[in-house]
């Protein structure tokens, strides 16, 4: 007759064996597993290790071809804006660094850089718009005469273009009385610093793009500012080019807006004006420029190429 006790001593038996099989299985599991990640992580860093190569031997390009851009780029420029001057604007958030190095290499290529006009941040904010347009009416010159339906920006734009580019032969590198109230009108309100003489009236003008893309919203209406900003130094001097890192040609990007924009057809741009190469692509741009002849250049959306191609004959400066 089967008792209490066979029926404790049957399920204590069942129990241990079902223990000493989840311990045997969970050993086999757990071997399995440390096997697979063993081989998993040996495969991770080999990767990592060939990662690394390809890292260092990018790197070591990059660091030839910028000595290759530093060392030869000033002979390459030399003589392409003989005789013709450069303006440089920077807008709020670009590098200092790009927009004086392009400065120097106008200068190595036979340009004046007159001086360089520093758009303030409180020049986009949202609540300065109707100050910007009364401004400009104040102090536009008589001369000067805008579209019925110019918005703020582009009256601004058109109004301080006034002052510091011309395509006239007979005001390039002349102060006047205009220009100045413009450049201290737009001073003391805190839309602009200055240095040098932009006042002296530029053939040409670089304007540097933020170095990273402005925040959304409202990011896409500083662009369209300063686009009018760009293009009323079009309008008003021999050629602009835009010049930006290669963020600046990324979704949001000053330079991305200007290629998607009508202007292009007039503005030329490069997206790797933070690189030696694409420093003197800008001095190439701004002689393409001279003779009417706008392009894209560098390795963004929007860019026929990195440089202008053919390139512009030396000498040959419109």
């Amino acid at each position: 007759m089967i008792d209490f006790r066979y029926h404790l001593v049957s399920i204590v038996a069942i129990f241990l064996a079902l223990a000493l099989g989840i311990i045997l299985g969970s050993t086999t599991l757990s071997q399995s597993v440390t096997n697979g990640l063993r081989r998993q992580a040996n495969s991770v860093a080999q990767t990592n290790e060939q990662l690394k190569r390809q890292q260092r031997q990018l790197e070591g390009q990059i660091k030839g071809e910028q000595q290759f851009a530093d060392v030869l780029g000033p002979q390459i420029v030399i003589g392409r804006l003989k005789g013709q001057s450069v303006v440089l604007v920077e807008t709020p958030g670009a590098s200092n660094d790009s927009i004086e190095r392009v400065g120097e290499l106008a200068k190595e290529a036979g340009a004046t850089v007159t001086g360089r006009v520093t758009l303030q941040k409180k020049f986009l904010d949202d609540d300065q718009t109707e100050t910007v347009n009364q401004l400009s009416a104040q102090l536009k010159p008589t001369d000067l005469e805008l579209p019925g339906d110019a918005g703020a920006y582009a009256k601004a734009g058109a109004v301080l273009a006034s002052a510091i580019v011309t395509r006239d032969a007979a005001r390039t590198g002349r102060e006047d009385a205009a220009g100045g109230t413009v450049l201290n009108g737009f001073r003391e309100a805190g839309y602009v610093t200055t240095s040098g003489k932009p006042g002296q009236h530029a053939t040409l003008a670089v304007v540097i793009a933020p170095s990273a893309p402005y925040a959304y919203p409202g990011g896409d209406v500083d662009n369209k500012a300063l686009l009018s900003v760009a293009a009323g130094l079009d309008a008003a001097g021999r050629g602009v080019v835009m010049g930006g890192p290669a963020e600046s040609a990324q979704e949001g990007g000053l330079v991305t807006a200007l290629r998607d924009s009508d202007d292009d057809k007039n503005i030329s741009s490069t997206d790797a004006v933070d690189t030696a190469s694409g420093q003197v692509v800008a001095i190439l741009a701004l002689q393409n420029e001279l003779a009417g002849k706008p392009g894209q250049y560098g390795t963004g959306a929007g860019a026929s190429g990195y440089l202008p191609s053919p390139a512009p004959a030396a000498g040959k400066n419109g």
